[in-house]
């Protein structure tokens, strides 16, 4: 008798069991999926940094003036300052390589972390809180950065580890920074790292075959990178910067193949600075290929 009544409850019990078994399948789903918040701060950063001492962009240059001054020259900050900003660039395409840029109201830095895909989960227009206790400033051919010593007294990339100590990323909404408009001739401590916008230039190598960055003899490559002259800044030094890791460096410069002539472009990108000695050079960093914009 209780054989038979065994053998009517195992099908029951087998249901019950997968029931149970599928409901806590779900749920450790649902749990896992509450982790992967879209903004990824549960995820990426310390959430315990707090908003108290954060000082513009403008005030931490004016709190180190000599060392951002330097071409070569760092400094630790060992005072509770903070500065929140939002992400004009980072590696989306490749020119731009285990660093990113924040900038507020007042200006404009680099972070410089020795880490591969940052645009994962620090998308252009977020907004981030640094904590800079800990970490060093320097000013790296006069372009203020956020990193660690390197080669002694110069500055370079902190541990990615060293930084998800020191930022949290904000419930803000995504908003884009809008790029200024770029003056060879405006202030360069002020402006130096913005998003600008170069309005209506063309490229003096464009032929229809040249490329942004060949990695080749046939042009000059200075740390990995190529430098474009643009038509329209000839006696100025102000030039187009491309990696040759770049993901368009094998793009041909905007060239009308029709007319035969180069092309009239808007470019938009980062205003980066290089000092040395006497040599001052505005180094424009394109983000992406859509930094372009072709004008006529």
């Amino acid at each position: 008798m209780n054989t038979k009544r065994s053998k009517r409850l195992l099908p029951l019990l087998l249901i019950f069991c997968s029931l149970f078994f599928c409901m806590t399948f779900m749920a450790c789903q649902k749990t896992e999926w509450d982790v992967y918040t879209p903004n990824g701060a549960e995820l990426y950063g310390n959430n315990s940094i707090t908003d108290d001492n954060i000082i513009t962009i403008a005030e931490l240059k004016k709190q180190y003036p000599n060392v951002f001054a330097s071409t070569d020259q760092n400094a630790l900050v060992d005072k509770d300052l903070k500065i929140k900003g939002r992400v004009t660039a980072n590696d989306i395409r490749g020119n731009i390589y285990k660093q990113f840029m924040i900038q507020d109201e007042t200006g404009a830095i680099i972070i410089a972390v020795n880490e591969s895909g940052i645009s994962g989960y620090l998308a252009e227009g977020q907004e981030i809180v640094v904590d800079l206790k800990g970490l060093y400033v320097g000013g790296y051919g006069k372009q203020p950065e956020v990193g660690s010593p390197y080669n002694g007294s110069s500055i370079g990339r902190m541990q990615k580890d060293v930084f998800q100590k020191h930022f949290k990323i904000t419930s803000s909404p995504i908003a884009p920074v809008q790029p200024i408009e770029f003056n060879a001739d405006m202030n360069a401590d002020d402006n130096c790292g913005k998003l600008v916008k170069l309005k209506n230039v063309s490229f003096m190598d464009a032929n229809g075959k040249n490329t942004f960055a060949p990695g080749d003899s046939s042009v000059t490559i200075l740390g990995g990178c190529v430098n474009r002259a643009l038509r329209e800044y000839k006696s100025s030094k102000v030039v187009i910067r491309t990696s040759t890791y770049a993901k368009f460096a094998a793009n041909p410069l905007p060239y009308d193949d029709v007319n035969k002539r180069p092309r009239v472009v808007n470019i938009t990108g980062i205003a980066t600075r290089y000092a040395k000695g006497t040599s001052d050079t505005w180094q424009i960093l394109i983000r992406k290929e859509s930094d372009i914009e072709i004008v006529q």
